[in-house]
Protein backbone atom coordinates (compact mmCIF):
# COMPACT_ATOMS: atom_id res chain seq x y z
CA UNK A 1 0.00 0.00 0.00
CA UNK A 2 1.64 3.30 -1.17
CA UNK A 3 0.69 7.23 -1.33
CA UNK A 4 -2.30 6.68 1.05
CA UNK A 5 -2.67 10.04 2.85
CA UNK A 6 -1.85 10.13 6.76
CA UNK A 7 -5.19 11.49 8.55
CA UNK A 8 -4.70 13.88 11.18
CA UNK A 9 -7.77 14.84 13.31
CA UNK A 10 -8.09 17.96 11.44
CA UNK A 11 -7.63 16.29 8.18
CA UNK A 12 -10.65 13.81 9.17
CA UNK A 13 -12.88 16.88 9.83
CA UNK A 14 -12.39 18.52 6.83
CA UNK A 15 -12.69 14.87 4.98
CA UNK A 16 -15.65 14.33 6.18
CA UNK A 17 -17.56 17.44 5.27
CA UNK A 18 -15.81 17.30 1.37
CA UNK A 19 -18.97 16.90 -1.43
CA UNK A 20 -16.93 13.38 -2.95
CA UNK A 21 -14.42 11.54 -1.00
CA UNK A 22 -12.45 9.50 -3.79
CA UNK A 23 -10.50 5.83 -3.13
CA UNK A 24 -8.46 4.66 -5.91
CA UNK A 25 -7.83 0.88 -5.52
CA UNK A 26 -5.51 -1.23 -7.55
CA UNK A 27 -7.45 -3.93 -9.19
CA UNK A 28 -5.42 -6.99 -10.01
CA UNK A 29 -7.40 -9.20 -11.85
CA UNK A 30 -7.30 -12.11 -14.26
CA UNK A 31 -9.10 -12.46 -17.45
CA UNK A 32 -8.48 -16.03 -17.64
CA UNK A 33 -8.61 -17.92 -14.47
CA UNK A 34 -6.23 -20.96 -15.84
CA UNK A 35 -3.24 -18.29 -16.45
CA UNK A 36 -0.96 -16.89 -13.76
CA UNK A 37 -0.50 -13.01 -14.97
CA UNK A 38 -2.94 -10.47 -13.98
CA UNK A 39 -4.21 -7.45 -15.94
CA UNK A 40 -3.63 -4.11 -13.59
CA UNK A 41 -6.30 -1.79 -13.94
CA UNK A 42 -7.18 1.33 -11.33
CA UNK A 43 -10.31 1.71 -9.94
CA UNK A 44 -12.45 4.39 -8.17
CA UNK A 45 -14.84 4.26 -5.41
CA UNK A 46 -16.75 7.49 -5.16
CA UNK A 47 -19.09 8.27 -1.83
CA UNK A 48 -20.83 11.48 -1.75
CA UNK A 49 -23.47 12.18 0.94
CA UNK A 50 -26.22 10.44 -1.41
CA UNK A 51 -25.01 7.73 -3.18
CA UNK A 52 -21.76 5.78 -4.01
CA UNK A 53 -20.16 5.07 -7.20
CA UNK A 54 -17.47 2.27 -8.59
CA UNK A 55 -15.79 2.44 -11.93
CA UNK A 56 -12.57 2.38 -13.85
CA UNK A 57 -10.20 5.04 -13.57
CA UNK A 58 -10.15 5.22 -17.65
CA UNK A 59 -13.46 5.85 -17.83
CA UNK A 60 -13.29 9.42 -15.81
CA UNK A 61 -9.91 10.17 -17.23
CA UNK A 62 -11.05 9.39 -21.35
CA UNK A 63 -13.98 11.63 -20.39
CA UNK A 64 -12.10 14.66 -18.70
CA UNK A 65 -9.61 14.78 -21.91
CA UNK A 66 -12.90 14.64 -24.11
CA UNK A 67 -13.89 17.32 -21.99
CA UNK A 68 -10.31 19.51 -22.22
CA UNK A 69 -9.19 19.26 -25.92
CA UNK A 70 -12.92 18.78 -27.45
CA UNK A 71 -12.40 15.31 -28.25
CA UNK A 72 -15.29 12.28 -29.24
CA UNK A 73 -13.51 9.58 -27.53
CA UNK A 74 -15.08 6.78 -26.11
CA UNK A 75 -13.68 3.59 -23.79
CA UNK A 76 -14.98 0.49 -23.12
CA UNK A 77 -14.99 -1.03 -19.49
CA UNK A 78 -14.38 -4.45 -19.86
CA UNK A 79 -14.14 -5.28 -15.85
CA UNK A 80 -18.17 -5.55 -15.63
CA UNK A 81 -17.29 -3.17 -12.40
CA UNK A 82 -19.45 -0.37 -12.99
CA UNK A 83 -21.75 0.27 -10.12
CA UNK A 84 -23.77 2.72 -8.11
CA UNK A 85 -26.06 2.95 -5.28
CA UNK A 86 -27.76 4.82 -2.80
CA UNK A 87 -25.51 5.61 0.29
CA UNK A 88 -25.52 2.97 3.26
CA UNK A 89 -27.38 0.57 0.35
CA UNK A 90 -27.03 -3.19 -0.71
CA UNK A 91 -29.39 -1.90 -3.63
CA UNK A 92 -27.05 -1.66 -6.96
CA UNK A 93 -27.81 -0.34 -10.61
CA UNK A 94 -25.06 -2.10 -12.83
CA UNK A 95 -23.81 -0.84 -16.29
CA UNK A 96 -22.33 -2.94 -18.65
CA UNK A 97 -21.23 -2.51 -22.45
CA UNK A 98 -22.64 -5.76 -24.64
CA UNK A 99 -21.50 -5.29 -28.30
CA UNK A 100 -22.35 -1.98 -29.27
CA UNK A 101 -25.33 -1.43 -27.04
CA UNK A 102 -24.88 0.17 -23.41
CA UNK A 103 -27.22 -1.20 -20.44
CA UNK A 104 -27.98 -1.11 -17.00
CA UNK A 105 -29.55 -3.33 -14.63
CA UNK A 106 -30.78 -3.70 -10.61
CA UNK A 107 -29.69 -6.22 -8.29
CA UNK A 108 -30.06 -6.41 -4.85
CA UNK A 109 -26.19 -7.95 -3.29
CA UNK A 110 -26.48 -8.44 0.36
CA UNK A 111 -23.31 -9.13 1.96
CA UNK A 112 -22.57 -11.16 5.42
CA UNK A 113 -19.67 -10.47 7.23
CA UNK A 114 -18.00 -12.89 9.43
CA UNK A 115 -15.37 -10.49 11.31
CA UNK A 116 -12.21 -11.62 13.08
CA UNK A 117 -10.19 -10.55 15.79
CA UNK A 118 -7.04 -10.69 13.63
CA UNK A 119 -5.41 -7.35 12.99
CA UNK A 120 -2.45 -6.00 11.08
CA UNK A 121 -1.10 -2.71 10.86
CA UNK A 122 -0.22 -0.96 7.57
CA UNK A 123 1.62 1.73 7.91
CA UNK A 124 -0.68 4.19 10.82
CA UNK A 125 -3.35 2.14 10.35
CA UNK A 126 -4.67 -0.78 11.79
CA UNK A 127 -6.97 -3.24 9.38
CA UNK A 128 -8.78 -6.29 10.93
CA UNK A 129 -10.27 -8.86 8.99
CA UNK A 130 -13.37 -10.33 7.46
CA UNK A 131 -14.28 -13.31 5.33
CA UNK A 132 -17.57 -13.78 3.22
CA UNK A 133 -18.70 -15.34 0.40
CA UNK A 134 -20.30 -13.51 -2.90
CA UNK A 135 -20.87 -13.71 -6.45
CA UNK A 136 -19.66 -17.94 -5.87
CA UNK A 137 -15.92 -16.69 -4.14
CA UNK A 138 -14.92 -16.39 -0.74
CA UNK A 139 -13.78 -13.43 0.28
CA UNK A 140 -10.96 -12.13 2.91
CA UNK A 141 -10.90 -7.48 3.24
CA UNK A 142 -9.21 -5.47 5.77
CA UNK A 143 -10.84 -3.00 6.46
CA UNK A 144 -10.22 0.54 8.74
CA UNK A 145 -12.41 1.43 11.65
CA UNK A 146 -10.69 4.88 11.84
CA UNK A 147 -11.99 5.39 8.15
CA UNK A 148 -16.24 5.81 9.04
CA UNK A 149 -17.22 4.46 5.76
CA UNK A 150 -18.63 1.04 5.01
CA UNK A 151 -17.74 0.73 1.40
CA UNK A 152 -15.50 -1.11 -0.55
CA UNK A 153 -14.74 -2.57 -3.87
CA UNK A 154 -17.72 -3.00 -6.24
CA UNK A 155 -20.63 -4.46 -4.51
CA UNK A 156 -18.60 -5.60 -1.29
CA UNK A 157 -19.35 -3.10 1.83
CA UNK A 158 -21.27 -3.51 4.90
CA UNK A 159 -17.99 -3.91 7.27
CA UNK A 160 -17.87 -0.83 9.92
CA UNK A 161 -15.26 0.98 8.28
CA UNK A 162 -13.41 1.06 4.73
CA UNK A 163 -12.24 -1.30 3.07
CA UNK A 164 -8.01 -1.28 2.34
CA UNK A 165 -7.67 -4.58 0.94
CA UNK A 166 -10.24 -7.03 -0.74
CA UNK A 167 -9.27 -10.57 -2.49
CA UNK A 168 -10.87 -13.75 -3.77
CA UNK A 169 -9.16 -16.63 -2.21
CA UNK A 170 -7.93 -17.39 -5.53
CA UNK A 171 -6.41 -14.81 -5.93
CA UNK A 172 -8.57 -13.88 -9.13
CA UNK A 173 -9.39 -10.20 -8.18
CA UNK A 174 -7.14 -8.67 -5.76
CA UNK A 175 -7.23 -5.12 -4.27
CA UNK A 176 -5.76 -2.34 -2.49
CA UNK A 177 -6.22 0.63 -1.77
CA UNK A 178 -3.30 3.53 -3.34
CA UNK A 179 -4.94 6.79 -2.63
CA UNK A 180 -7.40 8.78 -1.48
CA UNK A 181 -8.87 12.93 -2.20
CA UNK A 182 -11.84 14.87 -1.13
CA UNK A 183 -13.47 16.85 -3.76
CA UNK A 184 -15.24 20.04 -2.86
CA UNK A 185 -18.13 19.51 -4.87
CA UNK A 186 -20.28 16.09 -6.50
CA UNK A 187 -18.23 14.65 -9.33
CA UNK A 188 -20.58 13.80 -12.19
CA UNK A 189 -20.07 10.75 -14.28
CA UNK A 190 -23.55 11.50 -16.32
CA UNK A 191 -21.38 11.57 -19.77
CA UNK A 192 -19.26 8.40 -19.24
CA UNK A 193 -21.27 5.88 -16.66
CA UNK A 194 -25.00 6.45 -16.45
CA UNK A 195 -24.46 6.79 -20.15
CA UNK A 196 -21.35 6.01 -22.41
CA UNK A 197 -19.77 9.00 -23.86
CA UNK A 198 -22.70 9.47 -25.20
CA UNK A 199 -25.19 6.40 -25.69
CA UNK A 200 -27.39 6.61 -22.62
CA UNK A 201 -28.02 3.36 -20.58
CA UNK A 202 -30.92 1.08 -21.69
CA UNK A 203 -32.59 -0.16 -18.68
CA UNK A 204 -33.34 -4.10 -18.82
CA UNK A 205 -33.59 -7.14 -16.29
CA UNK A 206 -30.62 -9.53 -15.76
CA UNK A 207 -32.35 -12.16 -17.56
CA UNK A 208 -32.41 -9.49 -20.71
CA UNK A 209 -28.76 -9.32 -19.63
CA UNK A 210 -28.18 -12.89 -19.86
CA UNK A 211 -29.48 -13.49 -23.27
CA UNK A 212 -28.21 -10.17 -24.83
CA UNK A 213 -24.94 -11.36 -24.38
CA UNK A 214 -25.52 -14.90 -25.44
CA UNK A 215 -27.01 -13.12 -28.96
CA UNK A 216 -23.78 -11.54 -29.28
CA UNK A 217 -22.13 -14.76 -28.25
CA UNK A 218 -24.03 -16.78 -30.79
CA UNK A 219 -23.28 -14.18 -33.94
CA UNK A 220 -20.44 -11.76 -32.94
CA UNK A 221 -20.35 -10.21 -36.28
CA UNK A 222 -24.02 -9.96 -36.94
CA UNK A 223 -23.85 -6.47 -38.35
CA UNK A 224 -21.14 -7.67 -41.05
CA UNK A 225 -23.12 -10.81 -41.60
CA UNK A 226 -26.23 -8.38 -42.23
CA UNK A 227 -24.18 -6.20 -44.96
CA UNK A 228 -22.57 -9.23 -46.46
CA UNK A 229 -26.07 -10.45 -47.35
CA UNK A 230 -27.46 -7.23 -48.26
CA UNK A 231 -24.32 -7.10 -50.70
CA UNK A 232 -24.49 -10.72 -51.87
CA UNK A 233 -20.79 -11.15 -50.46
CA UNK A 234 -19.49 -8.43 -52.87
CA UNK A 235 -18.22 -6.28 -50.13
CA UNK A 236 -14.80 -6.31 -47.71
CA UNK A 237 -14.85 -5.81 -44.15
CA UNK A 238 -11.98 -5.56 -41.41
CA UNK A 239 -12.42 -7.48 -38.47
CA UNK A 240 -9.37 -6.86 -36.03
CA UNK A 241 -7.02 -5.66 -38.90
CA UNK A 242 -7.92 -8.57 -41.08
CA UNK A 243 -9.88 -8.10 -44.58
CA UNK A 244 -12.61 -10.71 -44.43
CA UNK A 245 -14.20 -10.97 -48.38
CA UNK A 246 -16.52 -13.97 -47.74
CA UNK A 247 -19.14 -15.19 -45.21
CA UNK A 248 -16.98 -18.46 -44.80
CA UNK A 249 -14.13 -16.05 -43.47
CA UNK A 250 -16.71 -14.67 -41.60
CA UNK A 251 -17.38 -18.33 -40.08
CA UNK A 252 -14.28 -18.61 -39.26
CA UNK A 253 -13.86 -15.13 -37.99
CA UNK A 254 -16.99 -16.26 -35.47
CA UNK A 255 -15.62 -19.26 -34.37
CA UNK A 256 -12.50 -17.41 -33.33
CA UNK A 257 -14.19 -14.92 -31.56
CA UNK A 258 -16.47 -17.34 -29.71
CA UNK A 259 -12.88 -19.26 -28.23
CA UNK A 260 -11.69 -16.04 -27.16
CA UNK A 261 -15.13 -15.29 -25.32
CA UNK A 262 -15.05 -18.84 -23.61
CA UNK A 263 -11.38 -18.24 -23.02
CA UNK A 264 -11.44 -15.27 -20.86
CA UNK A 265 -14.80 -15.91 -19.09
CA UNK A 266 -14.19 -15.39 -15.91
CA UNK A 267 -16.27 -12.95 -14.53
CA UNK A 268 -15.92 -11.49 -10.76
CA UNK A 269 -19.38 -12.93 -9.68
CA UNK A 270 -19.06 -16.51 -11.28
CA UNK A 271 -21.86 -17.42 -10.28
CA UNK A 272 -23.60 -15.65 -12.89
CA UNK A 273 -20.99 -16.69 -15.34
CA UNK A 274 -22.71 -17.49 -18.79
CA UNK A 275 -22.16 -21.02 -19.68
CA UNK A 276 -21.09 -20.50 -23.53
CA UNK A 277 -21.91 -23.62 -26.18
CA UNK A 278 -19.48 -25.02 -28.28
CA UNK A 279 -20.59 -25.33 -31.53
Amino acid sequence: MKNIITITAVLLMVFLQAQTHRFIYELQYKLDSTETRHEKLNMILDITPIEVKFYGKDLATTDSLNKKFGMSSSYTDMTGQVVKRKINSFDNENFINIKNGYYSFKTTDKINWTISNETKKVENYTLQKATTKFGGRSWTAWFCKDIPFNEGPFKLRGLPGLIFELSDAKKNFLYSLVKSRELTETYSTSDFLESNFGNKAISISEKQKQKLIMEFYNDPFAFERNNFSKSNNDLRININGKEIHNVDELNTQTKSMQEVIRKYNNPIEIDKAVHYPIY
